[in-house]
């Protein structure tokens, strides 16, 4: 009998590119209940609706419906967005385009620049001009504004982004253009950069508030869709969505600022792992998250998730930059459904095209006919055909051995074993640059770190991805298929303010300081009361961007309240010095620093649920966790072996087990290598002690 959520329940839901997953959490039991079902690309809503069935819950019984997707960050890639016009101070129009003539591969003949996401012929300037330092040079120009919105009329434009020069000192003439705009267009899309960032660099604020137009009308569309159908199925609660910084923020105010969702899904994942680490003592963690289209990591240091204040979207060769908070995350086109082939030389590539949820791998039988990622993984025993989600879908092995057959080993001219090992090899060696980017790259010791595996493919690669950096430990927590859905249960509503703010370290006045925090944090407060959901307390953090006078890119630092109870500026220089020192290996304590921006955080903290502990149990297993043997092949023995397999629910704290193995569960299966061990711990996470890599 399935048990039913109550009226204290709040659903997180999680939509990938192949699964959705919810997790529901009982407030009042602390109960928390899964559910997972394929995504239906072409009605998602239907994905949703299927995984809270399954985890036994109603839209009518819940308080808060919390949701990450990955509609922005698709939009933005794939070029599915809204027919777009900028419109920028006369003068500016081609600021977007120049951007900031970055050549990262100098070598490469085939490199090509950013593509704007907005024509030429839809940048159009408007009269006005402010200064940097906020005086107004040439007053606004109404009449401009009108003729340029002539002319978007005539196109028939969906969404229009507004980026005036320095208007993040004063945005009077964005707000009016705005409105104007509004009043002439009211069926488009209408967003302003000041809005989004109030951070000077009229390139990355322009590419910011570009994306937020052009992914605007498609993410408002699905939101609005999804409040729609909670609506009509009785949902009664608050409707949150989560941030690329991992909090959360109320559903309106995401339908006009879609561009804060391009990491949601993946920044929940992130949070959970923060607050498994904070649970198991873990100071250092890169938490790794496997899907069935995308491998992403993000980096838990010294306890705390980092963030950065931009980021490159779509790779750092034709990247456009977004100037907002979000969590620093790497992604890999490399996922369970990630399809291998053999190029024209010969050579064997997997991904980034993936198959997806329609049609699937081939031995989904849904009509694939390619090989992936997952074939492989059922061809050399590491998945069981019959135990897929738990046996709620059979895969075809006889599918699988004929894509890889004819699809690799035949062209590569080996037997389908060899080329499945190969694509597995291949997939890790893509993932563990994933791991490294936002360890090794940000100047962190990636062997020092434990990395915590998830997502529904993610442990069955941890154990290979951990050897090819030298990573000693991984931990695979309870149900890591639904982790980023049970990671947005430990999301908070968080709203960050940002001003820039040029101040030499050694003018700086803290009372001037203190003006600006106090601005700041009264924003990000008057957004935490819009959003209508009272949370259990507010906290408030303060950082600054800092670099050495004369440098062009600065670091965040971060300040705790006894830097300003001190007034020290010599704290402040030093806290610079220590985190430059750990981004680039060097610092100069003897130059000058100045200030660029200041940040502040404020954070309304939501209930957790608890961490269940796991019942002991002695160091063998209990014979009925045990689920009989099977061949599985391993590189590192060179054949395939008779294996045991284990179900995860039948471990107790204290178990353990020496690879190789097989632990299995509903949404996910644990591959221990030769060599490795494990340790169920008290919270029934498996804590493994990798083997040392074998040629």
């Amino acid at each position: 009998m399935k048990q039913r959520a109550s009226t204290r329940t709040r659903l997180a839901t999680d939509i990938g590119g192949t699964f959705t997953d919810v997790a529901a959490f009982d407030e009042r039991s602390g109960r928390l209940l899964l559910g997972k079902a394929l995504s239906t690309p072409a009605r998602l809503v239907d994905g949703i609706a299927g995984s809270v069935a399954k985890a036994g819950g109603r839209y009518a019984d819940a308080g808060a419906f919390l949701h990450g997707s990955t509609i922005a960050i698709n939009t933005l890639l794939e070029r599915t967005g809204a027919k777009t016009a900028l419109l920028t101070t006369e003068g500016f129009r081609d600021v977007y385009e120049i951007g900031r003539i970055n050549r990262p591969d100098a070598y490469n003949l085939y490199f090509r620049k950013h593509v704007p996401l907005v024509e030429r012929a839809l940048r159009l300037e408007v009269r006005e001009r402010i200064t940097a330092e906020g005086e107004v040079h040439i007053p606004l120009d109404e009449a401009s504004v009108h003729a340029a919105c002539d002319r978007l009329e005539a196109e028939g434009v969906d969404a229009v982004a507004i980026m005036l020069l320095h208007c993040y000192v004063d945005p009077a003439h964005e707000a009016r253009v705005k409105a104007i705009v509004r009043q002439r267009l009211p069926r488009a899309f209408v967003t302003a950069s000041h809005e989004l960032s109030q951070e000077y660099r009229e390139f990355e604020r322009c590419s910011t508030v570009a994306a937020n137009a052009y992914i605007g009308p498609v993410v408002s569309a699905y939101l609005g869709g999804i409040d729609a159908h909670l609506k009509r199925s009785g949902f009664g609660g608050s409707f949150l969505l989560v941030q690329s910084t991992g909090g959360l923020y109320e559903a309106h105010q995401a339908r006009s600022q879609c561009v804060r969702m391009l990491e949601s899904g993946p920044a929940a994942g992130v949070i959970g792992a923060q607050a498994l680490c904070r649970a198991l003592g873990v100071g250092d963690a890169v938490a790794f998250d496997m899907g069935g289209t995308t491998a992403k990591a993000g980096v838990i240091h010294k306890g705390e998730a980092l963030t950065t204040g931009a980021a490159l979207i779509g790779g750092y060769n034709q990247a456009l930059p977004v100037q907002i908070p979000m969590m620093d995350i790497f992604e890999v086109g490399t996922g369970g459904g990630s399809i291998a082939t053999v190029d024209p030389s010969g050579a064997l590539k997997v991904g980034p095209q993936s198959a997806g949820a329609e049609p699937g791998p081939a031995c989904y039988g849904r009509g694939g006919t390619l090989a992936t990622v997952t074939d492989a993984n059922l061809l050399l025993g590491r998945l069981g055909a019959n135990r897929f989600l738990g046996g709620e879908m059979q895969l075809d092995a006889a599918a699988a051995e004929r894509a890889l057959r004819e699809h690799v080993a035949e062209p590569l001219g080996i037997d389908s074993v060899r080329a499945a090992e190969g694509i597995l090899r291949i997939a890790a060696t893509a993932m563990s640059y994933a791991v490294k980017a936002v360890s090794t790259e940000r100047g962190l010791d990636a062997a020092a770190f434990a990395l915590i595996a998830y997502g529904g493919a993610g442990p069955l690669h941890a154990s290979s991805i951990a050897r090819e950096i030298g990573m000693q430990r991984v931990i695979v927590p309870r149900a890591p298929g639904h982790f980023c859905a049970f990671g947005m249960l430990f999301s908070d509503l968080r709203y960050d303010r940002v001003r820039t703010w040029f101040t030499r370290l050694g003018d700086v006045s803290f009372d001037a300081i203190e003006r600006v925090y106090a601005g700041l944090i009264e924003d990000g407060r008057k957004a935490l009361a819009a959003s209508g959901v009272e949370p259990a307390r507010i906290a408030v953090a303060r950082a600054a961007d800092m670099r050495y006078v004369g440098q062009e890119h600065p670091v965040t630092v971060a300040l705790p309240p006894e830097v300003f109870r001190r007034r020290s500026r010599e704290a402040l220089k030093r806290r610079f010095d220590e985190e430059h020192l750990q981004r680039y290996g060097t610092c100069a304590p003897e130059e000058q620093a100045e200030i660029v921006s200041l940040r502040a955080t404020v954070t309304g903290a939501m209930k957790k649920p608890p961490l269940e502990r796991t019942a002991r149990g002695g160091r063998s297993p209990l014979a009925s966790a045990g689920c009989g043997r099977r061949e599985v092949y391993f590189a590192e023995l060179g054949k395939a072996s008779a294996t045991p397999t284990y179900a995860r629910e039948g471990l107790r704290a204290g178990n353990r087990i020496e690879g190789p193995a097989l632990i299995e569960e509903h949404a996910s299966t644990t591959v221990l290598l030769p060599g490795d061990r494990l340790k169920v711990d008290a919270f029934g996470n498996l804590d493994i002690e990798v083997g040392r890599r074998t040629k």
